[in-house]
């Protein structure tokens, strides 16, 4: 069992997940899949919070968030360039919160959806940045693993 604790607006909220990624149903995938995505943007990150996440993806994962990452053509590199860009932000963020607020599945498909709260310290411009956000993530699956990340935030 993974708990992760997140602060949002002040308000401490645990989540506990008792699957793993290897054998995650669909119905599950969602609540595992957003336990570990948060862990990543902890101020506490470590570098195999990080790799925790990406053992979720395929190596050749697309992701769409725009408008940084307009198109979400899977490319053999997809994994590595996930792992390139969250490593430059790794600990970024002095604060981070999000609740899950709905998940839904189909055929190869996690929706979840989510608030955040985040601030930090933009690790290129040196400046503080400060959000809150809802996002939308549309997770499409093979053999178990994210193969596109398609997410529209607010």
């Amino acid at each position: 069992m993974k708990l992760i604790a997140a602060l949002l607006f002040g308000t401490l909220i645990s989540f506990a997940v008792n699957a793993s990624y290897e054998d995650a149903e669909t119905d599950s995938f969602g609540v595992l899949y957003f336990n570990a995505w948060i862990a990543t943007q902890s101020p506490d990150v470590k570098a195999q919070d990080i790799e925790h996440y990406l053992k979720l993806l395929t190596d050749d994962v697309g992701h769409q968030h725009l408008p940084y990452d307009p198109d979400a053509e899977r490319r053999p590199d997809g994994k590595a360039n996930i792992r390139k860009g969250m490593m430059y932000y790794l600990g970024a963020h002095t604060e981070y919160g999000s609740t899950l607020i709905q998940q839904m599945s189909g055929h190869n498909v996690v929706v979840i959806k989510y608030k955040s709260y985040l601030k930090g310290i933009h690790p290129q411009t040196g400046q503080t940045i400060e959000k809150e956000s809802e996002t939308l993530e549309v997770l499409e699956l093979e053999n178990g693993k994210v193969s596109v990340i398609r997410k529209y935030s607010r």
